[in-house]
């Protein structure tokens, strides 16, 4: 393993993300400084701490350092020193600093639009074409702000393809007045577009229990990003998805849904509808379609993304149930394509 160059993303508080490539045999600390990101490093020698970094998931070798820069505790809890961490295979670390303490400048990523696709009435996809040559890495989950052609704003969508799709996927709610809309339903393919990110700290761990996704609206776009990849990388725990939305015409990419059912041993789902006068079966929030095995008494991972009131439900309800999850990631936004909040919660 030792001779090959390894992929690390570094995720800051601020939630942007930098991907590095570490040399064969180079430390995390090396390879950051080298491409001109600045983490937080005083002794270089594994003497003082400062540079401690969480290992989100992958192996490295841990090198040498003394027991006041880091206990066999934290060691064993996954974390690690940049100065001295070499990664055995591909690593996603959290930072303990912001991203502009260290340097890191957002890059801006010129793309064309490749496609517009509605999916329904209120709903609408789109594609992004990048030059081959510029790769575009992020976590699945996670989010790009996009400049609206011909405006000077912003707003931010998470990716539905995942990393390795040859294009960038997107799912954008249909607002009529709202300005990514509004250039959407004239879209011409080819149209020069820019964005800048990846951004978020939500974004697929690595699986070590049963999980939990729940996805409200626009919100299941991270979900698909996150089914892309587990459909390649297999899960031996059980994965339950439960998508809620307000009305019938609300409920997109199902075949995909339905295929990734197929393509991936112990996913499963559910739709329902808030709307009690449409005519989708299911009616109803998506706390009324959590059953006990979904939350396997607590020993499991809840990713949910929607609009604020949902998050709120879904806290209320489980705590209502006496259940805290291992681990509860989630993602806020507004329809408008702001994400409002992030958080987690450890148990």
């Amino acid at each position: 393993m030792g001779n090959m160059s390894n992929t690390v993303a570094l995720n800051f508080e601020d939630g942007v993300t930098r991907f590095i490539e570490t040399r064969p045999n180079e430390t995390v600390a090396d390879a950051s400084y080298r491409v001109g990101i600045n983490i937080p490093l005083d002794c270089r020698d594994g003497a003082c701490g400062t540079c401690r970094v969480f290992c989100e998931s992958g192996q490295f070798d841990g090198g040498s350092y003394i027991e006041d820069a880091l206990t066999d505790e934290e060691a064993a809890e996954g974390f690690g020193l940049a100065c001295q961490m070499r990664p055995k295979t591909d690593l996603v670390l959290r930072i303990a600093a912001s991203s502009d303490v260290c340097k890191v400048k957002a890059g801006s990523i010129k793309a064309q639009l490749a496609s517009v696709t509605r999916l329904s009435d209120t709903t609408i996809a789109f594609a992004l074409a990048i030059d081959p040559a510029v790769s575009v890495n992020f976590l699945p989950g996670q989010y790009v702000s996009i400049l609206v052609p011909g405006t000077d704003q912003r707003r931010s969508y998470s990716f539905s393809s995942a990393p390795d799709a040859p294009e960038l996927a997107f799912l954008v709610r249909d607002i009529p007045a709202g300005r990514m809309s509004q250039f959407l339903r004239e879209g011409v393919a080819g149209t020069e577009m820019e964005f800048s990110g990846p951004s978020g700290s939500f974004y697929l761990r690595e699986i070590k229990r049963p999980v939990l996704f729940l996805a409200g609206g626009t919100g299941l776009a991270p979900f698909l990003a996150m089914l892309g990849r587990i459909a390649r990388t297999g899960s031996t725990h059980p994965i339950h998805l439960i998508y809620g939305v307000t009305n019938d015409a609300d409920l997109v990419e199902i075949d995909k849904l339905e295929a990734y059912a197929g393509a991936i041993q112990g996913f499963t789902y559910a739709c329902c509808v808030a709307d009690d006068s449409g005519a989708y079966p299911n009616k109803g929030y998506v706390t009324r379609y959590i059953e006990p095995a979904h939350l396997n008494n607590g020993d499991v991972d809840v990713y949910l993304c929607g609009p604020p009131p949902m998050v709120d439900a879904v806290r209320g309800y489980l705590s209502g149930q006496g259940v805290s999850p291992v681990n509860f990631y989630f993602e806020k936004f507004s329809p408008s394509g702001a994400v409002t909040a992030l958080g987690e919660t450890h148990r």
